[in-house]
């Protein structure tokens, strides 16, 4: 979090949140009440103040307000990074660390890293896809079929290969991700916790 945003929560510390106004999409780019938000100075400060309460409840910490995120999928977007080896977030954090791999019904990848939860952009899954295999060999389209007709929860026989890292594939279908892997898709307020109409300016 920048500091103007920690020193504004010592000033401010009960400033109600904001429901229903932000979100994510797959693509990886920050919406206000469903349009993009394209100015670089705006992103950037999104992406240095986002974070995560311990309900799994995404958020821009925006000053003293917290806004919450609805995620049209995961909490992070995953993408190649300049080098082609590596993934970064789309909020510009390297990926170091890969702890385990998924498969939805649909054939998006997620993985979970240090930093979250992340589906692998769709623009990407190429790369992802090269990095498969069954007992050393590629994988073709009928292994992937075969995978994708697992019931959720089930090990498919895939592995993927990120750097020095070989995750087995699990097959988890998308609505049963947010329980899986601890994260709220679309926020909402708990008991007893003030809810503000109106985003701070």
């Amino acid at each position: 979090m920048d500091d103007w945003v920690l020193n504004a929560l010592k000033r401010w510390p009960n400033v109600p949140a904001l429901f229903d106004w932000l979100g994510l999409d797959r693509r990886g780019r920050w919406l206000v009440r469903g349009e993009t938000i394209s100015h670089p100075r705006i992103v950037e400060v999104i992406n240095r103040n986002y974070g995560a309460d311990e309900h799994g409840r995404w958020y821009f910490q925006n000053g003293p307000q917290r806004g919450y995120m609805q995620l049209e999928s995961t909490p992070f977007i995953l993408i190649v990074a300049e080098d082609s080896e590596h993934l970064t977030t789309h909020t510009g954090l390297a990926v170091e660390q890969t702890r385990s791999a998924y498969i939805d019904e649909e054939g998006a990848l997620v993985l979970v890293t240090e930093h979250g939860p992340g589906e692998i952009a769709g623009a990407d899954l190429q790369w992802a896809l090269d990095r498969m295999s069954i007992d050393g060999n590629p994988v073709d389209d009928d292994s992937l079929a075969s995978a994708l007709q697992l019931p959720s929860h089930a090990a498919t026989k895939i592995t993927m290969s990120i750097g020095s890292t070989q995750l087995p594939l699990h097959r988890l279908d998308f609505a049963e991700a947010p329980a899986k892997l601890g994260f709220e898709r679309n926020p909402t307020p708990r008991e007893g916790e003030k809810v503000s109409t109106r985003a701070m300016d």
